[in-house]
């Protein structure tokens, strides 16, 4: 996709709807073995948090492309000693050809970003988290056939991942229900743009009444009620997420047929049960493979080779 070639992806909003509709075209063709680029370039992974998920679908994501990676640990890196990141993003950028990056402050994807002329990309900082986005959304599609007029309901804290669900799903035509404790509500400037993209053509709600907004719905999603660097408040977060928890009687309050997403790790027992994880609507796991095949088709494109 020409129109991607070499830019960054450090929010949703980077996308045109319809770049964000063909990189999910993409990543389904490539999922079903009917695309498959060839991409003989270099990844760099620069990591400041724990990872999984996102670090082992970036690479094997790059591998398939025919491409190579480099984990750039800043614990063994000139970052852990303090080199200024503009200093650390110009000498990258001759070495790599994208860099994706989890870190904490959004402004430091920014600030790499303005210094390197290679794509860069944000594999989670506290503000979004783009690329889970990308492989939720694929997962709806392949669920339901469709994205428009789905109602997904987001439960727990608004967080990176709220966000970045807030304005894809109002990109494709999602209803997205965030239900969340009064002082845990998503940024307002982020709601404000998923209704300006909206339009009023599909519903943006922000609710604290968990039951309400599961009603109907055909997607029940949750996330950890305390995310990384926020390990000191969980005990006290655990009281007033318990309404919002995921599990058996709160499912029987939605659509039939919905399903149940989880963007990982999950702390079973907290913001999801087991009955609910392991369920017959749980479609978690589906959900974290898509994370390599949206993956693939995002770096294929920034790179160039479709």
């Amino acid at each position: 996709m020409a129109a991607l070639t070499g830019r960054d992806l450090l929010s949703v909003a980077d996308l045109s709807i319809e770049e964000l509709h063909h990189l999910l075209d993409l990543a389904t063709q490539m999922k079903a073995g009917t695309l498959t680029p060839r991409c003989e370039k270099v990844l760099g992974l620069l990591f400041s948090k724990a990872s999984t998920r996102t670090r082992v679908s970036f690479t094997v994501a790059m591998y398939q492309l025919g491409g190579q990676v480099i984990d750039l640990n800043p614990n063994v890196t000139q970052v852990s000693r303090g080199e200024p990141l503009p200093d650390t993003a110009r000498v990258l950028d001759r070495y790599l050809d994208v860099v994706a990056i989890r870190t904490f402050d959004q402004a430091d994807l920014e600030t790499f970003a303005h210094y390197a002329e290679m794509p860069v990309i944000n594999a989670l900082s506290d503000r979004e988290h783009p690329c889970q986005a990308l492989a939720d959304i694929m997962t709806v599609g392949e669920c339901f056939g469709q994205l428009e007029d789905v109602t997904l309901t987001y439960l727990g804290d608004g967080n990176n991942v709220a966000h970045s669900l807030l304005l894809a799903g109002a990109m494709v035509g999602m209803n997205i229900r965030i239900a969340t404790p009064a002082q845990f509500e998503p940024a307002t400037e982020i709601v404000e743009q998923a209704q300006k993209i909206a339009k009023g053509k599909s519903e943006i709600l922000i609710t604290h009444d968990p039951i309400q907004a599961v009603k109907g719905a055909q997607v029940l999603y949750t996330d950890v009620w305390a995310s990384m660097g926020q390990e000191e408040e969980a005990r006290t977060r655990i009281p007033l997420f318990q309404p919002y928890q995921v599990n058996e009687d709160l499912f029987n309050h939605a659509d039939g047929s919905a399903i149940i997403l989880h963007c990982l790790p999950a702390h079973r027992g907290e913001e999801i049960t087991d009955g609910a994880i392991e369920g017959a609507a749980s479609r978690v796991w589906d959900q974290a493979e898509n994370r390599m095949h949206a993956q693939k088709a995002l770096l294929a494109s920034v790179l160039g080779a479709i």
